[in-house]
């Protein structure tokens, strides 16, 4: 849709408010037993499970997504009765599509790519948008692109618009996730005003971090992001995405930011299609917590590798 400046200019949020409503959370909501795994269970099925580091080879991306195809031990989903669960895609940069697009042939699991000078978006504007068709056309399914943030604390939202939409527009038939890189915009305000304009400008999904941010997802940032999404939704018509990323390692987390989804927008946002996790250490403490509800007792964590 065109910018809507007065839209943008209306945004505000009230810190304290969110702090106390996103503090009142974790008292309110406990999960237990068979619930408890069901809920893991669709954490599982909503991870982006991610390497993004330097030493990167095409083997541990190949073992990495053969942990996406089978995230918990067979015997566990069986007890489960969830045969066939997999994780939502496989993120990863630009050189480690062809192995990933590979290993994953025939699961239906997609291979995201990090794009656009991931992490700091900081290099030429023409080899962000070449960067976006060269890993489309490698196989990646889904684009993880990261704004400007100067547009942001500068305020000039006409170019983060731009910007934004024609990166979409690089992305063609590929899904765009447009990071904010929240712990580097300043305030709330500004993530729920950067959030609205991404979406006006086509984002399909809204992510929090690159994970190499000093603060990544938090619970206030989330709720700011998701009320964004939830106007949007309901002036537009169009449902948004929304990927939390980096810090969340635990399952106890995983199930506060499902609780929250759930309450603020509802069980359509519990799904694969509208709701990702970018982690990789978070499946294995849900591995753990899947064994210790069907056996009694808690495992090592090294038992549950992540490749």
């Amino acid at each position: 849709m065109p910018l809507d400046m007065a839209w943008v200019r209306s945004v505000q949020a009230n810190t304290s408010a969110i702090e106390r409503r996103c503090a009142t959370l974790p008292g309110r909501r406990s999960i237990k037993k068979e619930h408890q795994a069901a809920w893991l269970a669709r954490a599982v099925s909503c991870i982006d499970l991610t390497t993004l580091a330097g030493d990167d080879t095409e083997g541990r991306v190949r073992r990495l997504c053969a942990k996406a195809r089978q995230p918990v031990s067979p015997g566990i989903l069986s007890a489960l009765g969830l045969e066939g669960l997999t994780v939502g895609a496989v993120c990863v940069y630009h050189d480690m599509i062809a192995p990933a697009v590979e290993a994953l042939e025939g699961s239906g699991i997609p291979v995201a790519a990090v794009s656009t000078g991931f992490p700091a978006g900081l290099s030429p504007f023409h080899l962000r948008i070449a960067e976006i068709g060269e890993s489309v056309a490698a196989g990646a399914r889904e684009i993880d692109i990261v704004i400007s943030r100067r547009h942001v604390l500068q305020g000039d939202w006409q170019a983060l618009y731009d910007e934004v939409a024609e990166m979409r527009a690089a992305c063609g038939e590929a899904h765009m996730k447009a990071i904010l890189a929240t712990g580097e915009l300043g305030t709330l305000r500004n993530v729920a005003r950067a959030s609205l304009v991404a979406m006006m400008a086509g984002a399909d999904f809204i992510k929090t971090s690159t994970g190499k941010e000093s603060v990544n997802a938090t619970l206030p940032v989330t709720l700011v992001m998701i009320r964004a999404i939830r106007e949007y939704e309901a002036r537009t018509g169009i449902k948004v995405g929304y990927k939390p990323a980096g810090g969340i390692s635990k399952a106890k987390d995983a199930l506060m930011y499902l609780a929250l989804m759930k309450e603020e927008l509802g069980d359509r946002w519990l799904s694969p299609d509208l709701f990702r996790f970018g982690a990789s250490s978070l499946l294995g403490d849900i591995e753990r917590q899947l064994e210790h509800h069907v056996t009694g007792a808690y495992s090592a964590s090294w038992r549950h590798a992540m490749g």
